[in-house]
């Protein structure tokens, strides 16, 4: 009788212990940089919040009972982008921070071996010394600005690869790069590549009596902002209806080109 009281009391003490904590998950591959945690006390002021920090599935032998640490992965051997978890076990009355996670997503670290364009529009380009699959951005300038056109997924791994992307002219001279970007701010580009189609007239539009309607000579990307520079409509196509449109003043973008009209 005393042992299965025993047994019960053990079993009762572990599922309170098992629910009056909480587990924090930090995911992502190793990019050769460790990960930090700012730790607290508990609630009471005794003892640390953190008591146990697993790493795909390995206790660590970090030492975690200070204000912050530091999660040393190197100590694990990992090739260049493994996937790593890692497990911070705590109470559930106060909460750690994880400062770098960051640190185990990709990041934009190609360089362009070269960036083409062929007589056909067909886009290509040639990276190396990539660090995680990221997508490629494919972006042309246009108005003013550079627009997104499209993407491809990276291969993420160091060595030489080869992309392309079939891209469409507007006239004139046309301008394009790829980009990638990381978690934040983190952003890198290609050169820029230039292309002109001598197929690619100069487009022009006109708009209908009453300003309800505009056409287009030939089908074109566009855009249209109001006066506080809002986008009120994006599209492709030779007609545009702006029956809903209150009464005012707008930018209408297409092919290469920025005018002013009025409703």
């Amino acid at each position: 009788m005393v042992k299965r009281f025993s047994l019960f009391l053990t079993l009762l003490l572990a599922t309170t212990r098992l629910f009056s904590n909480e587990i924090l998950i930090v995911e992502g591959k190793y990019q050769g940089k460790n990960i930090y945690i700012l730790n607290s006390f508990n609630s009471n002021g005794v003892g640390f919040c953190i008591y146990e920090v697993y790493v795909n599935g390995v206790r660590t032998t970090d030492e975690i009972n200070s204000m912050a640490f530091e999660v040393d992965l190197r100590t694990f051997s990992f090739s260049e982008q493994a996937k790593v978890e890692i497990k911070i076990l705590h109470k559930n009355d106060c909460k750690p921070k994880v400062l770098n996670p960051e640190d185990l997503q990709p990041r934009p670290t190609f360089e362009t071996k070269s960036i083409l364009i062929s007589s056909t529009g067909l886009m290509t380009w040639v990276t190396t010394k990539e660090s995680g699959a990221l997508p490629y951005i494919i972006e042309q300038y246009r108005w003013n600005k550079w627009v997104y056109i499209g993407e491809i997924e990276g291969f993420g791994t160091s060595g030489e690869h080869s992309y392309s992307f079939q891209v469409t002219a507007h006239s004139g001279l046309n301008k394009f790069r790829v980009k990638q970007s990381g978690l934040g701010q983190s952003v890198k580009y290609s050169t820029e590549v230039q292309y002109t189609d001598p197929s690619k007239a100069l487009l022009t539009f006109s708009q209908s009596n009453n300003s309800k309607k505009i056409s287009i000579s030939q089908p074109s990307l566009f855009e249209m902002y109001d006066e506080y520079a809002r986008v009120v409509l994006k599209g492709y196509g030779t007609k545009i209806d702006l029956n809903t449109f209150a009464n005012g003043t707008y930018w209408f973008c297409f092919d290469n080109q920025v005018v002013k009209i009025k409703k």
